[in-house]
């Protein structure tokens, strides 16, 4: 058994996210001592899974469906589109860097005089907004 006190030294995940995931269902205790939780070896991978999850930009909610009980069910439908959605952000994200470079070389001493930050700004309403 690991306390919390353990987990967040092996993890680096703090206290207070620990209880945020247990309120979400995510994690559970394996039990408690007075006020202080105690967890089984696995709520290591648990975390490392969850953590993979929301670096890859999964909502906790999505992360939540990956755990069934105390195994791991995670939708392979799911990972091919959140692949494909990491993309399509990466195509994004490396115009938005091109247009960056544009503007920090940009003569003008004021940007809102400058062509390729006038142009950034119009598309910034544009670009597609992240989902929810």
């Amino acid at each position: 058994m690991l306390d919390i006190g353990q987990v967040t030294k092996k993890t680096g995940i703090n206290a207070s996210a620990l209880r945020y995931y247990e309120s979400k269902g995510l994690i559970k205790p394996a039990g408690r001592q007075g006020l202080r939780r105690y967890y089984t070896h696995d709520i290591i991978d648990q975390l490392s899974i969850i953590s993979l999850g929301q670096l890859a930009g999964f909502s906790l909610d999505e992360i939540a469906s990956f755990f069934n009980g105390k195994s791991i069910e995670i939708d392979r439908q799911m990972l091919i589109k959140k692949s494909e959605d990491i993309a399509n952000k990466i195509i994004q994200l490396e115009a938005v860097k091109a247009e960056l470079v544009k503007v920090a070389n940009c003569p003008n001493s004021n940007h809102l005089d400058c062509y390729n930050f006038n142009k950034l700004m119009k598309n910034a309403f544009d670009a597609p907004k992240p989902e929810k």
